[in-house]
């Protein structure tokens, strides 16, 4: 058995265990108030370096995690300290240079570094399009030092393609990936070997639920820990208790096989992809460690039998649905605390709808183009229980180009800018009944339509796409929209200032 785990290197002189200790379940042990005695809560992360456990992955909101990591890094001489991963996870909103700068120091200030690690980023809602601006104000940051890697976390493949065809030097993107959660082995791996960017799975155990402790058990009530409250709800998702069964039993044959644990085989399953840097396993600080166990999972393979073992387990049971981090941005919400709609309800709209001047019963939009007062035309306009989107392209702010040179990426760009306008008028992506493509070349009609069919699959409007000649710049891609609303005889008097979701 090996002494410590693998190592993989993810960036320019950034060399990590390939299972990273995960910290969340700091904020568990402190929802009740009583917060972890920092050097104790040191004490025990110790415990995991000195046994080769040596990289640490928290959150902003993670309870006192960064606190009790800083002091951690404070007890080792430079250059011989353990890596420290943090999330910064902002509510949507502008994100300028000073918003931007305050949240990494923060970071700096609560691990006691000059330095972080790998600062990966969590945006809410993509119809909010400051993630840009946040992200490429990060990579000036790290220009200067203050950050060594960039890192985004519940990305799907639709927006870290934006972000990648934009500049933004990403690392990795932590995302679910499991035996039951298997979304992050389509798409967004084949992105990533295309791109060179890393995955840091996590949920790779299901919150403990991927173990012998539930083969041929019956499924359980009552939950009170938030992780296993969350993976309870991917399990129900992929097929219920029965199906999950028979992904147990599989793992559990394979095991016996190999001479080690489900766990084990869990875990191998997710770390043989190509695109995985490493899995994130859960350190509860001294209350439940398996550390031997867990470096079990270096000393085995996989073979062609135990992956078609595993292949009919995942037969009998669901597609997770969507793409990767769509838990926590749409139904259905498969996330520690449930149903988020009331805290996606409560982020303000990047646009606001006004009245139309002298004709009532009209609002519009504009989304700040420079081009629309030089035009004079609005970005989108309501009229009774009808929106109609103008034509609009991948422009950031006033004039920037998203994304040069990329359909896939800018059309990605561009229809949450028009579900942004439309949801600033009270309505929903479901509300459309056609949208219009125009291509600067036909030929690349394929990368457009797939992305235009990642949002409007189960919507299915009318549709026409139209090679449109050039387009000015390095647009590649315009699309203008209609949307009927199903509600008009509540429409007059409504307050379209946010989004009616």
């Amino acid at each position: 058995m090996p002494r410590s785990p693998d190592r993989t290197t993810i960036a320019e002189n950034l060399s990590i265990s390939r299972l990273v200790c995960g910290l969340w379940q700091v904020a568990d042990i402190e929802k009740s108030g009583e917060i972890i005695d920092p050097e104790r809560g040191a004490d025990a992360l110790e415990g995991y370096a000195g046994a080769g456990f040596d990289t640490f992955d928290m959150a902003d909101h993670y309870g006192s995690a960064e606190i009790i990591t800083g002091r951690l890094l404070a007890r080792y001489p430079a250059g011989q300290k353990p890596l420290a991963f943090t999330k910064w996870c902002p509510e949507p909103g502008p994100m300028t240079a000073e918003i931007v700068r305050k949240g990494v120091q923060e970071r700096l200030d609560r691990l006691g570094v000059e330095k972080v690690d790998l600062l990966q980023f969590h945006w809410w809602t993509f119809e909010h399009p400051a993630w840009l601006d946040a992200l490429h104000e990060m990579a000036r940051l790290k220009e200067e030092g203050l950050i060594g890697a960039i890192g985004v976390t519940n990305f799907d493949a639709a927006h870290l393609r934006v972000a990648l065809a934009d500049g933004v030097p990403l690392a990795t993107n932590q995302v679910s990936f499991s035996l039951v959660d298997r979304r992050a082995a389509g798409e967004l791996s084949a992105l990533c070997a295309e791109k060179g960017v890393k995955l840091l799975a996590y949920g790779t155990l299901c919150g403990g639920f991927l173990s012998e402790k539930w083969l041929d058990r019956p499924e359980p009530t009552e939950i009170h820990d938030w992780s296993r409250s969350k993976y309870k709800r991917f399990i129900d998702v992929a097929g219920g208790w029965q199906a999950f069964q028979g992904i147990l039993a599989a793992a559990a044959g394979i095991g016996r096989k190999h001479g080690v644990s489900l766990s084990n085989v869990a875990s191998r399953w997710v770390l043989e992809h190509e695109a995985v840097a490493a899995t994130i396993i859960g350190a509860r600080l001294g209350e439940s460690e398996h550390r031997d166990d867990n470096l079990k999972v270096f000393g085995f393979a996989l073979d062609a039998e135990d992956r078609s073992l595993l292949d009919a387990a995942f037969a009998a049971t669901k597609p997770v649905p969507g793409d990767c981090g769509d838990e926590y941005r749409k139904p259905p919400y498969l996330t520690a605390s449930g149903d988020l709609s009331h805290h996606l309800d409560a982020i303000p709209s990047v646009f606001s709808a006004t009245p139309v001047p002298g004709r009532p019963g009209r609002l519009r939009v504009s989304s700040g183009s420079v081009w629309e007062p030089v035009a004079g035309f609005s970005r989108a306009v309501r009229v009774r229980d009808t929106i109609r989107v103008s034509g609009t392209t991948a422009t950031h702010g006033a004039d920037r180009c998203v994304a040069p040179g990329d359909p896939a990426a800018q059309t990605t760009y561009i229809l949450d800018k028009i579900a942004a306008s439309i949801s600033a008028l009270g309505g929903r992506l479901e509300d459309v009944v056609r949208t219009r493509i125009y291509l600067k070349d036909a030929a690349r009609w394929e990368p457009a339509s797939r992305a235009h069919g990642r949002v409007f699959g189960g919507i299915m409007p009318a549709n026409t796409m139209i090679q449109a000649g050039d387009l000015i710049g390095d647009y590649e891609v315009e699309i203008e929209a209609e949307a009927v609303v199903d509600e008009p005889a509540s429409w007059t008097g409504q307050d379209f200032s946010t989004p009616q979701r």
